[in-house]
């Protein structure tokens, strides 16, 4: 039996985020329905990184275990040409059988775009949050610089009982600006549920100018929900890559 390893890229917009729910749509419910009608066979499918409702992905990761006889280059065109037009697979190879696609991860990385312009745009609204108050860059880039390495981020979470233990490790996170877009991106060992959505919408009122940095700090030392009210509308956040 084969394991097989493919980066996907979607649009969320349409989905109710990545992992599979009865009844409404989900990039692996596609995912493992295309791939069953492929391979003629039951499959499931497991994912890097549980996106949720609304949040794209540029590099998500996939693994299936499959005795599909299509050939490894031949792999992502026969999905392509069954998948909805939103999801795409990027690459796939044959992996090593002790291969994951979640717990083989060693870093995430998240991309939040921002349109940060007065006037909103009806081609990039899918995309990115438009914020039309001035932000400034420099200030948020400095305010996250207290989140790199290890904490405890329940502070920065939602659905806090959804995981065994709150505390992750964050290798970097950057903010800045190219044009009118600010971009935000956070590479971690592993996300708790919106936590970049929660911390970016903690750094856009500091941006603006509606919070003291320092509320960052106090974030996180507390340890605890509901100091972090502000949270980012999820179609500016994508799953850039997974590294093993």
């Amino acid at each position: 039996m084969r394991n097989i390893k493919v980066v996907i890229e979607y649009d969320g917009t349409e989905y109710q985020g990545f992992q599979y729910q009865p009844e409404v749509p989900t990039i692996q419910g596609e995912l493992e329905r295309v791939l069953t009608g492929l391979v003629k066979e039951p499959v499931t499918v497991y994912g890097a990184g549980r996106t949720d409702t609304g949040v794209h992905a540029a590099g998500q990761v996939i693994n299936f275990r499959s005795n599909c006889t299509i050939p490894i280059d031949r792999l992502c065109i026969a999905m392509n040409s069954r998948l909805p037009e939103d999801i795409s697979a990027v690459c796939a190879e044959d992996v090593d059988d002790s291969f994951h696609a979640r717990y083989s991860a060693v870093r995430r990385v998240y991309r939040y775009d921002i349109l940060n312009t007065e006037l909103r745009s009806s081609l990039l609204c899918r995309y990115k949050w438009h914020v039309s108050r001035m932000l400034d860059e420099a200030l948020m880039h400095d305010a996250l610089q207290v989140l790199v390495g290890m904490h405890d981020f329940r502070g920065f979470s939602r659905g806090v009982h959804e995981t065994r233990t709150t505390v992750r490790t964050v290798d970097y996170a950057l903010a800045g600006r190219v044009g009118d877009v600010v971009s935000v991106e956070v590479a971690a060992s592993g996300f708790l549920r919106s936590m970049v959505r929660v911390i970016v919408g903690v750094l856009v009122e500091i941006g603006a100018g509606l919070r003291p940095s320092d509320d960052m700090v106090e974030i996180l030392n507390s340890a605890q929900t509901g100091l972090a009210k502000a949270t980012a509308p999820p179609q500016g956040l994508c799953l850039v890559r997974v590294d093993y």
